[in-house]
């Protein structure tokens, strides 16, 4: 399993949300660019990057600062945060960003995020799907900044996404993001379960070593870690076995 470090962006600046409450911010840097350079020297391979600004509104404010972190080179992104056309995600990949991250549009226009992944290439997207757990454990998506729930679960919008060549899958469970109460293994146990060729990639509630151990153990194929490692809950020995160039 590969740890992938989160940078979320707004403003230019690096904060994070608790739970995707807007309201809810916490700042850690006005320059993301030293968190960028600190993940690449922990050994990250791989960094996820999300303008927060472009998920609740649609807005470019970071392309300029996502386009230098693309420049540098350091580490492979998997960038997202409002990209609600084929145009935006043609002209983040063309900065050098790896993946493309498609949010709110792949919940709500399936067919239209398909024929993309025609265009650019499947392998070159990653589906984010955020999610709140029901009444029956079901996990219903969650839309335009977690600000809306749908009464679609993750399971049944995934079929025609895998037929369609797509493997590259995100899931937070938001009630666990940016709360450091250790991620929803059963989730994720179930995910593999349904799906097991599907690349996933877990989001929300990590904050120890055992959380890591525990993610590996249900089979995904990359965890997503932004306050965890923010506030250091985490020592560097301990994430060595979780990035590849450490």
């Amino acid at each position: 399993m590969q740890l992938i470090p989160a940078i979320d962006l707004k403003n230019g600046r690096c904060v994070r949300l608790f739970q995707g409450d807007f309201a809810a911010e916490t700042e850690y840097s006005t320059n993301p660019v030293e968190i960028l350079d600190r993940y690449v020297a922990l050994g990250a391979e791989r960094v996820h990057v999300v303008d927060l600004d472009g998920a609740k509104d649609g807005s470019q404010a970071n392309h300029s600062l996502i386009a230098g972190f693309a420049s540098k080179q350091s580490a492979a992104l998997q960038a997202g945060g409002g990209l609600r056309s084929l145009e935006r995600v043609q002209s983040l990949l063309s900065l050098g960003v790896k993946r493309a991250v498609i949010g709110s549009v792949a919940v709500s226009s399936p067919e239209e995020v398909i024929s993309w992944g025609k265009a650019v290439g499947t392998d070159n997207l990653v589906l984010a799907f955020d999610v709140r757990i029901d009444d029956h454990n079901t996990p219903l998506l969650t839309t335009h900044g977690w600000v809306n729930t749908s009464d679609i679960s993750l399971w049944s919008l995934l079929e025609n996404y895998i037929a369609a060549g797509f493997n590259h899958v995100l899931c937070t469970d938001i009630a666990r993001d940016g709360a450091l109460t250790g991620p929803n293994i059963a989730l994720y146990t179930e995910a593999v379960r349904r799906f097991p060729n599907v690349n996933w990639q877990a989001s929300g509630g990590v904050a120890t070593a055992r959380d890591l151990h525990e993610l590996s153990d249900c089979g995904v194929a990359a965890v997503i870690s932004g306050k965890a490692l923010l506030e250091n809950k985490i020592s560097a020995e301990e994430l060595r076995p979780f990035l590849r160039n450490a």
